[in-house]
């Protein structure tokens, strides 16, 4: 593209954001709220802080990594974050053919696909993370099936001795291909959500940990390096009774994993009436989960949520579109720091088929990026968050995190959270610098509606449910992250002041 046709775009992108935002009312001194002073202190306490929200992803279910379009947007992904594993439903379904019976009833094991996922995802540097389902239906003792567009089998097996040669086999035939040293460094979970009906098992509790029994033994017979866990419930289920469970009856574990969502309901997850925000949801699970596993006769397990988001629908736009991700992200990271091992947002892509074919590039779909290959702008939140360092500094405010990474910089995320949708107020923050020498410039990152939010531009487009060509470059044009704003900072009382829309995403960066 020429200078001119680029500058012709950029205007164009920038003229249709513009139409999609009401009118700047002038707000009256009196009405708008205090700035939010915020004391950054380069002498504050510190402790570790990996980056346990971006190592791991959800995705589609497995045969989906073979398209070009998945893996496009792993590579995206891959670019800007710390993704190292991706978790996926279905790598025993029919699709991927890896278990079928001759005439004879007799099982015949086919790596072919298999072998080009796992290839496919090592090649770019993201190891799996293992989901150990659903049910091959030539194996199941009934066709039951998951409501899922692709309709998983989810019955037990017809004889547990056909699950356990399964078990075997995969386990030795990719032992055999990547070696125990690669191999080990993944994890095997055992199945999805069985508190649910992802699992036909009656009872469902007792008959899967049967399940993982089986499962566990038979990794564990072909390397004790094998790394597995579970239950991998629904709303932060069974982990008290599972961990007993594999104390009581010796039964090889790894992990626990449970998952979580922002709108899931206080009934579901502490079976008690209660009412828990969206904000919140997450963060009080993960405390749960916490205080289970420490209380439990294995305190020193992982925790690992392997799968949350801020809904479970799959359809809200005004959630999992927009920039509210952001302000969610970041104060869910704040609060579990130091609570959880992993957590796995869900998914990377709207590369993804539960509720069908995506009838439009936004609508609501769990990925970072939209149908099309368009970032939305939690991609971008995820970027900015990246930027973060491998240190934490206290702090009190619950709209900030304070970071130094190894070089003495000092990187910091603020943000303004409010619920999905219209409303909420701007707020001005106050950044007051101590004991931070040397620092002399910030560079001031930001998403929000007009800055990194293609959902902005689409909105102004009319919403078009297929994007023509020449809107599909506008909206990537209206997807990427600006350039960061650059302030120079007093030497003697340096502070920095930001003005945050709701649902605002800010990262600073104070440079020497």
């Amino acid at each position: 593209m020429t200078l001119r046709g680029y500058c012709k775009a950029m205007a164009l992108s920038a003229a249709l954001v513009s139409s999609a935002l009401p009118p700047m009312r002038a707000e009256a001194q009196s009405s708008a709220p205090p700035p939010v002073r915020i004391v950054v202190d380069g002498n504050a306490p510190a402790h570790p802080f990996p980056h346990f929200w971006e190592q791991m992803l959800g995705s589609g279910r497995a045969i989906l990594s073979l398209r070009a379009s998945y893996r496009r947007d792993l590579r995206k992904v891959k670019r800007v974050t710390d993704f190292r594993l991706v978790r996926f439903h279905g790598i025993f379904d029919r699709g991927v053919g890896l278990y079928t019976v001759d005439s004879k009833g007799r099982p015949h094991y086919n790596f072919t696909y298999v072998d080009q996922i796992y290839d496919g995802l090592l090649r770019q540097g993201v190891r799996p993370f293992v989901e150990l389902s659903f049910m091959p239906p030539e194996m199941a003792s009934r066709q039951q099936r998951m409501g899922f567009w692709y309709a998983p089998v989810v019955a037990p097996p017809k004889r547990w001795k056909l699950w356990r040669a399964l078990i075997d086999r995969f386990a030795q035939h990719l032992v055999a291909r990547y070696g125990i040293d690669e191999v080990s460094r993944w994890y095997f979970e055992v199945w999805n959500e069985p508190n649910g009906s992802f699992w036909g098992g009656d009872p469902h509790q007792a008959t899967y940990f049967h399940l993982y029994d089986v499962t566990a033994r038979a990794l564990k017979s072909v390397s004790p390096r094998l790394r597995v866990g579970g239950p991998s419930t629904a709303q932060a289920a069974w982990v008290t009774a599972f961990i007993r469970h594999c104390a009581t009856h010796h039964v090889p574990v790894d992990f626990v994993s449970t998952h979580v969502y922002g709108d899931d309901s206080a009934e579901n997850v502490f079976h008690r009436h209660e009412t828990i925000s969206r904000r919140n949801m997450v963060i009080r699970a993960v405390q749960k989960v916490h205080r289970e596993v420490v209380a439990s006769p294995l305190p020193a397990l992982p925790i690992i949520f392997s799968e949350f988001n801020a809904t479970y629908t799959g359809t809200e736009i005004d959630v999992t579109d927009s920039p509210y991700i952001g302000p969610w992200l970041a104060n869910t990271i704040r609060a579990c720091d130091g609570l959880v091992h992993l957590m796995s947002y869900w998914t990377f892509s709207d590369v993804f088929e539960e509720g069908g074919v995506p009838r439009s590039p936004f609508h609501g779909g769990f990925g970072l990026i939209a149908a099309g290959g368009i970032p939305k702008a939690s991609f971008n939140d995820f970027k900015l968050l990246h930027l973060l360092g491998n240190e934490r500094l206290a702090q009190s405010s619950d709209s900030v995190l304070v970071t130094r990474r190894a070089d003495g910089t000092l990187a910091i995320a603020v943000w303004n959270y409010a619920r999905p949708g219209p409303g909420g107020a701007t707020k001005t923050y106050q950044l007051d610098l101590r004991n931070v020498p040397g620092a002399h410039r910030a560079y001031i990152w930001r998403v929000d509606r007009d800055h990194g939010s293609a959902l902005t531009a689409w909105e102004a487009m009319g919403e078009p449910r297929f994007p023509t060509f020449e809107q599909h470059r506008i909206l990537l044009q209206a997807a990427r992250l600006p350039s960061p704003d650059i302030e120079t900072l007093a030497a003697a009382d340096p502070r920095l002041t930001l003005r945050l829309r709701p649902h605002a995403l800010a990262l600073v960066e104070l440079v020497h």
